[in-house]
């Protein structure tokens, strides 16, 4: 099957990559998952560390400038791949920042929720990594459009939310513990997990082709970003049972 994605087509990686030396692997790309960890490993510990001293206004800005910083960190990777080497580091130092800092808020109002949400995001991961490897779930031409198109749509509706939180505009989504409020976080949660298909799909099939071994940077960041954001949404699921 071939890919809809333009980076992933065979005449445009022919085109803009001879065949390295050192091809990406998916071990490679596993190793530098693992360093990604690590990184925002650290720079979570920090963060945490900053919280326990009662520094919350500190931890705040941090928080702030990790989730402006690794956006930024990520936009660029998607247009310049060959930056992702230098820029994935950056990304897990900030993104590690901004998710201890929304860890650290939560978890004042809810303990053991942070233990709760990492533990069910890992098995997630496990999961489906488990179905994908036995063929179970594949990413195929229907799937690939299916879970695309409904990335899109929650990333217009988070840009929309804070759109609105610029212009002063209160939306309740975050606030409330309606059952509607809930519904889309367990449905947000399940995009973000079906996406683990499409990241595991792009770096198979990159493996194939031999793309150049900085791709494994890029393929750890996808993993990285798609993680991050089912932690979150699993984050917010476990908080809002904690309010009911």
């Amino acid at each position: 099957m071939r890919s809809s994605n333009p980076l992933l087509r065979d005449n445009v990686m022919a085109r803009e990559y001879a065949i390295p030396e050192q091809p990406m692997t998916i071990q490679g790309t596993a190793q530098k998952l693992l360093m990604t960890a690590l990184i925002m490993i650290a720079s979570a510990a920090l963060v945490y560390y900053q919280y326990s001293l009662q520094r919350v206004d500190y931890v705040m800005l941090l928080t702030s400038a990790g989730l402006v910083i690794s956006f930024i960190a990520v936009l660029i990777c998607r247009f310049f791949m060959h930056m992702s080497p230098y820029l994935v580091p950056v990304y897990a130092f900030a993104e590690g920042a901004a998710l201890s800092g929304v860890s650290c808020i939560l978890e004042s109002r809810f303990p053991g929720i942070v233990l709760q949400a990492v533990s069910v995001t890992f098995l997630v991961v496990l999961v489906v990594a488990g179905l994908y490897m036995f063929q179970i779930i594949r990413a195929t031409r229907k799937f690939v459009l299916v879970v695309t198109s409904a990335t899109i749509a929650i990333a217009l509706f988070y840009l929309i939310y804070f759109l609105l939180m610029l212009f002063g505009i209160e939306f309740p989504y975050f606030r409330t513990t309606s059952t509607l409020s809930l519904f889309l976080n367990i449905i947000f949660a399940l995009v973000a997990s079906l996406n683990l298909v499409l990241d595991f799909s792009m770096i198979e099939r990159m493996a194939a082709v031999r793309m150049p071994a900085f791709c494994e940077w890029y393929g750890a960041l996808s993993l990285a970003t798609t993680i991050a954001w089912m932690y979150i949404e699993i984050l917010n699921i476990i908080a809002r049972l904690n309010r009911r």
